[in-house]
């Protein structure tokens, strides 16, 4: 796992590098700035003429070492430093060091557009009101310049905490920063202001926690180690048993993607329970399916569906009518097994409160911006504005593992600990697509990964599947049946890894 810091956190350990293992800051500077040469030279961008934008803190500290040693190496670089004022004491040592190498320094009002590159070190991770007056003017000026743009540690006027924009941001293309991705450069609309991000290494590492521990990672390719193992003396029933509670009258298409994708995931025997009127339907596009069906609420005929799963995808499809209603409230009072709700799953939790009282840890929730608005009663702006926090304050709050979806979706579990997606594109943004994110989830956990590692990995894997469909369909052509064909490609590294 990727671990992903706040500005907060990585003040921390920026704090305890320096103070427990006593590695001067100045050093770490020093660090810095090597780091985001190597880093840039490895772009391989046009470097013949290049400017470097300074504020008066320990961010516009890191831009003038930058500048000096790109000048140092052959490079024409000029610096121009936005404030007439006393900066702090690294910013102070580093801009008299500069001065005495006597290298070009420039007034921003002579700043024309004939740069190859501008490196924004303006304001970093530790900004905490809005960008006003002149830097917001300078700021605005440097986004109009046609040279790639890249920012130092993260893009001037973001937030690291959370992605906001404080007044105004410089639009990078590439932002390098320092030691660990910030959770403002994966945010929206920070995420459109960072560009491509690399992280370069510096002396701050993962012993700088000390007593403490990271609490917010993003999957990459090596942790589908993480996924149950498959063994060669096995059967259908090794890999457990999935029951699909979805679909209502002439509305089978969500339990078809649903179970199909559980299945493409992996699990041996998938059984969906789901009206009457949607037989024919599931039978003749997913003839692997167990079906059961139903005309009423029956509860003993549920209670004999439920003994026989080692877990339940519940939501897609079945819509909020009585018999709907009838069927979640029996499965959350007399089921042990693990629990994805999905979809109208939770727009039943939404009109009945009480029942939210009655999950349990082992319960999956999978809500979109809509249905956990409807949830929790806050607007859909509030939600994308606060993902991250309204995803870690609902999962403690419901005791459950909250898979809050987006453009990154958030992963959020009771202990706090919270995964940000970066696999994925818009192309995902199709009818469907959640249905077979439940699907996945729920199959991992009947083949025996916790409810955790099935909300990380299942939402990594449906990003991943996305990912390789969208080579073939683009994503304006792409639908949820392509991502569920994704699958398989997704499955076949996996195995040849």
């Amino acid at each position: 796992m990727k671990t992903i810091v706040t500005g907060k956190q990585m003040k921390y350990l920026d704090e305890n590098t320096s103070g427990y293992f006593h590695v001067p800051e100045i050093v770490l500077m020093e660090q810095a700035a090597n780091s985001f040469v190597e880093e840039l030279f490895k772009l391989n961008l046009n470097l013949d003429k290049v400017l470097v934008v300074s504020g008066n803190g320990n961010n516009g500290a890191d831009g003038i070492a930058i500048a000096r040693l790109l000048n140092q190496k052959g490079i024409n670089a000029s610096l121009c430093l936005l404030s007439g004022k006393e900066g702090t004491a690294s910013y102070e040592l580093q801009k008299k060091i500069y001065c005495k190498y006597n290298f070009k320094l420039l007034d921003i009002n002579s700043v024309e557009d004939e740069y190859d590159i501008i490196i924004d070190a303006i304001f970093g991770i530790g900004l905490s009101r809005d960008i006003t007056g002149e830097y917001n003017k300078n700021i605005g000026k440097l986004n109009t310049l046609s040279g790639t743009k890249i920012s130092v540690d993260i893009a001037s006027g973001i937030s690291a905490d959370d992605g906001k924009v404080m007044g105004i941001a410089f639009k990078a293309d590439y932002t390098l920063t320092f030691s660990f991705g910030k959770l403002g450069h994966l945010l929206y609309p920070g995420s459109e202001y960072s560009g491509c991000v690399r992280v370069c290494k510096t002396g701050i590492d993962e012993r700088s926690w000390l007593d403490e521990r990271a609490d917010i990672f993003a999957c990459e390719k090596k942790d589908l180690d993480l996924l149950p193992k498959r063994n060669a003396h096995s059967n259908k029933g090794s890999y457990g048993r999935l029951l699909v509670i979805a679909g209502s009258k002439n509305m089978a298409g969500a339990a078809v993607m649903a179970a199909k994708a559980a299945y493409k995931s992996g699990a041996g025997l998938v059984k969906i329970y789901t009206d009457e009127s949607n037989r024919i339907p599931v039978l003749s596009q997913l003839p692997e399916a167990i079906l059961s069906i139903y005309t009423d609420f029956d509860s003993e005929q549920l209670r004999k569906e439920l003994q026989w799963a080692d877990g339940i995808v519940i939501g897609p499809g079945i819509g909020t009518s009585p018999v709907a209603k009838d069927i979640l409230e029996y499965v959350i009072s007399n089921t042990n097994v693990p629990l994805v709700i999905d979809a109208d799953g939770i727009n039943i939790l939404s009109d009945n409160k009480y029942l939210i009282e009655k999950l349990g840890a082992n319960t999956v929730i999978t809500p979109h911006l809509g249905e956990m608005s409807r949830l929790i009663n806050k607007p859909v702006k509030y939600i994308q504005e606060n993902i991250f926090d309204v995803a870690i304050e609902n999962s403690k709050k419901y005791n459950t593992i909250c898979v809050l979806k987006d453009f990154r979706t958030i992963v959020a579990c009771p202990d706090g600990e919270a995964y940000i997606n970066l696999s994925g594109n818009n192309g995902m943004a199709t009818a469907g697509s959640g249905d077979v994110l439940a699907g996945i989830i729920g199959s991992l956990i009947v083949q025996g990964a916790t409810c955790k590692n099935a909300g990380v990995l299942g939402v990594y894997v449906h990003g991943c599947a996305g990912d390789e469909m969208v080579k073939i369909t683009g994503t304006r052509g792409m639908t949820a049946g392509n991502i569920i064909e994704g699958l398989n490609l997704v499955w076949n590294q996996v195995e040849k890894c």
